[in-house]
């Protein structure tokens, strides 16, 4: 059942759709009393919607708010403070865990204060999606697939006990199991429905645009379907549950004008890459990106969702399209209700949402401008997203980051132990076809199977060094390549099915060969991958692999093929083919009409409806899995992968005062560009790290510690694996990489650094530049900042979500101003730290920080407290938004 507002300004009105009335909120009605809204951008008219719908006349949602959005075509900048209320809420099993573990704990929490149990439960729609935690254990035979969900299931048992027990459990809950897709795969092709209904208090059908909030960062992929979604942390999407609205300011729109069309042989993938390098380059974190523009109209409604997907990557909070007839065909094509189809084009022309090619520009903060026709072939990397290499450039690229990134003299190749070839610098170990980012586009998927369908022809094969996978976003990728007959094909080249999942994009890469894996690493070998992920982050992809590059699925085979990325890849040979002659790129590489005839005979509607009519129901794995629901959850004892965590702890009515923070000493000083994986890795664990110690101890074998992203419902792990990142470099102990720290002169990890100085009292911080916290929505990166007793994080700039994600765990953001850096204030592991003032904290107010230097001489430079909005204040002082929502109920 929707909630809905008072009404004050009269919008409430009704339509009537194949003989169905639905009551929706006008934007007419509202133009009629703040002024015309027609030239807000399509994202912007959602925000409204949403304003108008939940108007009190309030605290909550006010007639000012809804004239702010209104008066933002004058000034489109950020303004004003807003409640926003997502329609649904979208997880994944990484994230999703955390959260089912934080409401078991917060209904132990509110019985203890004499709450009600049954007030922790979902008010709107939650779908979890387990697509994170399949391995690419086996690979390059057919019975890959089989055996990786064998290995699943029996590595994760206790887990998915455990959600499965929240589906049971928890009311609105539902679980989509193992080996179905990806959340925002299966989300795109079934669960959005760009228009959302439900009955209200008065039992009238409301219908108003489908909107949902993610605890994974490319929820921004159903942008592309018009549908408003982004990425937050898990803390605050189980605030958004149990019915907190976003606190959010007023956006920038940065709009993002497509002109023309690809050229022959250009994906998709190259497009968003492209788009990727622009809009870092200008700016957009914290922004709204919609694009818009005549490209528009060329584009598939998959090439749309691969442009939002990656919106993390770029920087921004989504990156928005408006509704069309691609995006009718769309719904039609993967199996909606036809009676939702009509809803979606009525409502969205009723209320200003339908892109109109003739109607005029929105009003945007700022615009950028591509010609399509000039994108050309290109990969990103060797380390992140948004650093695009033109294809022909690639080789060049990784020889000059091997001696500047690598501090590595010449090229050097290695006999490989018990096999009859060697390995070298730059040689392709992985070889991934992965994330819904390129496998929700049937384009670059059919693209790939013919590049190995004309492959296999000339019978070339993967070099023998390479480990290749497919690991599709949905089930109905299979479907297509089967009836193409191109699966035939990509399993003769080892592009055999791993699983449907997220995999090496995540960091489940698997391990290498063990005679590989010792050779790269005995020899301080510079591999690389290739995958058509997202993500290239340092130390994401495999431990052993420093040099990781994204590509389109078709590029993906013919480095397979190539086997090196040191070579130019336009100029020189793949390889040979059966009659001995030479093989290039351009002998194996489809032309646009080929992939498109070959889409429009193997894709249809029927396909999306077998998959996804019974998407809840699982393998009979998933329904050997027999547990019961109850209310409040059984703890198992000597767990290590669910443990009740520590935050409601001694937890009373009214939050004890929050204090100043009081000669503080630096856990890290870190560099720019850290991640959220440089923060709280999600891949393997280390036996030598305080996480593997922690789990020997505890009588679990190396080959059973599977990875830190799916130890995250256990805090006892993930404490020891923050900052644990093989690859994080701490300015405290220079010429140190991987997780370590300095306690006085005693260099340790930093997890023991921060026991010491948790058992003296001494409060901590964490130093770094620009850019900090860019990447993942993942909570735990916050989640083990507080746990490790850091107090307040002082940068140059953080990425959206992990400000956000700080304040909900009661850390205090704080930003240099004035062109401060540490290195411009010298600040060194040496230094103490005092805020004070931190209980009378006002949103972004400046904050004086004192620092004590080791002989006793101080200063003091000024920082920008970025608590954002006054909700961010309350839920800081509460000590965090979980525990202000828990009172909230227990009251």
């Amino acid at each position: 059942m929707t909630q809905v507002g008072k009404d004050t300004l009269g919008t409430r009105s009704t339509m009537n759709v194949g003989g169905k009335e639905y009551a929706y909120y006008s934007l007419a009605k509202a133009a009629e009393k703040i002024g015309d809204v027609s030239r807000l951008p399509f994202s912007m008219k959602v925000l409204l919607e949403n304003l108008l719908r939940f108007e009190d006349g309030g605290f909550t949602v006010s007639t000012d708010d809804i004239q702010a959005i209104a008066d933002w075509q004058k000034n489109p900048t950020t303004g004003a403070e807003i409640q926003y209320r997502p329609a649904r809420v979208l997880l994944q099993d990484f994230t999703g865990v955390p959260c089912v573990v934080d409401l078991a704990a917060m209904r132990d929490a509110i019985a203890k204060l004499g709450g009600d149990t049954s007030k922790i439960n979902p008010q709107v729609p939650v779908n979890l999606v387990i697509d994170h935690s399949v391995m690419v254990d086996e690979f390059g035979h057919p019975k890959a697939f089989e055996h990786n969900v064998e290995i699943e299931y029996h590595r994760n048992a206790e887990r998915y006990d455990f959600l499965k027990w929240g589906s049971k459990s928890l009311d609105n809950f539902y679980a989509v199991p193992p080996g179905t897709g990806i959340c925002h795969q299966v989300n795109l092709e079934n669960i959005a429905q760009t228009v959302w209904t439900s009955t209200d208090g008065s039992g009238a059908n409301v219908a108003y645009p489908d909107t949902c909030v993610g605890t994974d960062s490319h929820t921004t992929m159903v942008n592309g379907l018009g549908v408003l979604g982004w990425g937050v942390g898990g803390i605050e999407a189980e605030a958004a549950m149990l019915g907190q609205p976003v606190s959010m300011l007023i956006p920038e729109v940065v709009g993002f004008k497509l002109t023309g069309k690809l050229a022959e042989g250009v994906t998709a993938t190259d497009l968003v890459l492209t788009a990727t390098q622009m809009l870092r380059a200008h700016g957009v974190v914290g922004r709204f990106v919609e694009y818009y523009g005549p490209g528009l109209a060329t584009l598939s409604l998959a090439d749309r969702a691969t442009l939002a997907n990656m919106a993390p990557e770029y920087g921004a909070t989504c990156g928005f399209f408006g509704i069309d007839e691609k995006t009718l065909d769309y719904l039609s094509l993967t199996g909606r209700d036809e009676d939702q189809i009509a809803l979606v084009e009525a409502y969205a022309k009723q209320q200003g949402f339908w892109l109109d090619p003739n109607g005029p520009d929105p009003v945007f903060s700022s615009t950028l401008e591509l010609d399509m026709g000039t994108v050309t072939p290109s990969l990103a990397g060797p380390k992140r997203p948004q650093d695009k290499v033109v294809l022909e450039n690639v080789d060049d690229v990784f020889n000059k980051d091997l001696a500047d990134l690598y501090k590595h003299e010449g090229f050097k190749r290695v006999p490989v132990e018990g096999k009859s070839h060697d390995i070298g610098d730059g040689d392709v170990v992985i070889a991934a076809i992965t994330s819904c980012t390129n496998t929700s586009n049937p384009g670059v998927m059919v693209a790939a199977g013919l590049v190995a369908k004309k492959a296999n022809a000339l019978g070339l094969k993967p070099k023998p060094w390479v480990k290749t996978s497919l690991a599709p976003g949905s089930q109905v990728v299979t479907d297509y390549l089967k009836k193409a007959g191109l699966q035939d094909d990509l399993d003769a080249i080892g592009f055999d099915l791993v699983g449907y999942g997220c995999t090496t994009c995540i960091g489940n890469s698997g391990p290498l060969a063990e005679p590989i894996s010792k050779a790269i690493n005995g020899n301080d070998i510079v591999a690389a991958s290739v995958l058509s992920g997202n993500r290239n982050f340092e130390g994401r992809v495999s431990p052993d692999v420093r040099a990781n590059f994204l590509a389109s699925p078709p590029l993906v085979v013919a480095y397979a093929l190539k086997g090196t990325v040191t070579e130019d890849f336009t100029t020189t040979p793949i390889g040979q083919g059966k009659d001995g002659k030479d093989v290039f790129l351009k002998d194996i590489w489809p032309t646009n009409e080929e992939v498109s005839s070959t889409m429009a005979s193997c894709i249809d509607r029927d396909m999306f409806k077998a998959r996804y009519a019974d998407v809840y129901k699982g393998d009979e794995h998933w329904q050997a899995i027999d547990v019961t629901g109850s209310e409040t959850y059984s703890w198992r004892a000597g767990s290590t992968y669910v443990a009740n965590p520590p935050y409601f702890e001694g937890m009373e009515m009214t939050p004890a005062p929050v204090s100043d923070i009081v000669d503080a000493k630096p856990l890290a000083i870190l560099g720019d560009s850290i991640t959220t994986d440089h923060i709280s890795p999600a891949g393997s664990i280390k036996a030598d790290s305080p996480a593997g110690q922690w789990l020997m101890e505890h009588q679990v074998a190396k080959e059973d510690f599977n990875s830190y992203g799916s130890r995250r419902g256990h805090h006892e792990v993930m404490m020891r694996g923050t900052f644990a990142n093989i690859r994080i470099k701490n300015e405290m102990v220079p010429g140190i990489e991987g997780g370590m720290s300095r306690y006085g002169e005693e260099v340790l990890p930093i997890y023991d650094v921060a026991m010491k100085h948790k058992a003296n009292g001494t409060p901590l911080v964490v130093v770094a530049g620009k850019e900090y916290g860019t990447g993942s929505s993942r909570d735990w990166a916050a989640k083990g900042t507080n746990l490790l007793g850091v107090r307040a994080v002082i940068v140059e700039s953080f990425e959206r979500i992990h400000r956000s994600n700080l304040v909900g765990m009661g850390v205090l953001p704080l930003q240099f101003k004035g062109g401060d850096t540490r290195q411009s204030l010298g600040l060194t592991g040496d230094d103490s730290f005092t805020i004070k003032g931190v209980a009378t904290l006002q949103p972004r107010q400046d904050v004086e920080v004192e620092v004590t230097r080791q002989d006793r001489s101080s200063f003091t430079f000024t920082a920008l407290c970025r608590i954002d909005t006054a909700n961010e204040v309350e839920y800081f002082m509460n000590g965090g938004i979980l525990q202000y929502v828990l009172r909230k109920l227990a009251a």
